[in-house]
């Protein structure tokens, strides 16, 4: 089965996170399928670009499966990627739309966040825990989203936030029930098409800040402060304690 489902309407792609067994979570196959459909995409001029997950979650982040038998290298050139197809969706010259339901944590988070609207079902729950393992991925991204404070409360606290948070906070652009999706992407289809894909692309390069390389450094020195397993498995250890004494 395709970790990534993709559909054509004429300028629009949608592009389905398809591991709902793992809640969506991110491993090799996924990042680089997202990575080819992204491309692509881009190549042949689509206006909108549209995020979803099958099943009950939207993405459950990193894909932690396996982790103790692959080294550290191969640990941190999947984050970089990660990051690399994060920063292609958000300096992407069309418009991007992500449609989040269930589980949102993580990298996940990451990819809701930077997208250009960001519709939340109500049922959605978003957590960023990756500062609890030192992990310095789109920090800069969610500080120009939400505030510093609000971002800064959130990576130290690693809460997770219900719908109307998201929305309090700015993570998200409305809260809609998923069943009228559909005509959240016909509006947003409707508004990507008033530009020219020239124009399109030069706005998005006027109005999204530029922080590329430095948003790579940061996560690059992030991987290499200390024993990146130690660190990984000291918070999935204290990951499932919590889950284990009712704690999120």
């Amino acid at each position: 089965m395709s970790p990534l489902l993709i559909e054509r309407d004429a300028d629009v792609a949608i592009f389905t996170l398809n591991r709902p067994d793992k809640a969506n979570a991110l491993d090799v196959a996924l990042v680089e399928a997202l990575h080819a459909a992204l491309a692509d995409a881009i190549r042949t001029e689509v206006r909108l670009v549209v995020l979803r997950g099958a099943g009950r979650n939207f993405c459950s982040g990193f894909d932690f499966t396996g982790f103790e038998g692959a080294t550290v290298g191969e640990l941190s050139w999947r984050f970089v990627r990660i990051e690399q197809l994060l920063q292609g969706l958000a300096h992407a010259p069309c418009a991007t739309l992500a449609l989040a339901h269930g589980g949102c944590f993580g990298a996940g988070a990451d990819l809701l966040a930077v997208c250009g609207t960001r519709v939340a079902a109500p049922d959605v729950r978003l957590r960023m825990p990756g500062w609890l393992f030192g992990l310095a991925l789109g920090t800069r991204r969610l500080v120009r989203l939400t505030g510093t404070g609000v971002a800064r409360g959130m990576l130290e606290s690693a809460a997770t936030l219900d719908a109307s948070q998201c929305l309090a906070a700015g993570l998200v652009t409305m809260v809609v029930a998923s069943d009228a999706w559909p005509a959240n992407v016909t509006m947003a289809a409707r508004v990507a098409g008033m530009l020219s894909p020239d124009a399109s692309a030069r706005l998005a390069a006027l109005t999204v800040a530029d922080t590329r390389a430095d948003d790579m450094a940061a996560l690059v020195e992030s991987l290499s402060a200390g024993d990146l397993k130690a660190r990984v498995r000291a918070f999935r250890a204290a990951a499932e304690a919590s889950a284990g004494q009712g704690r999120v």
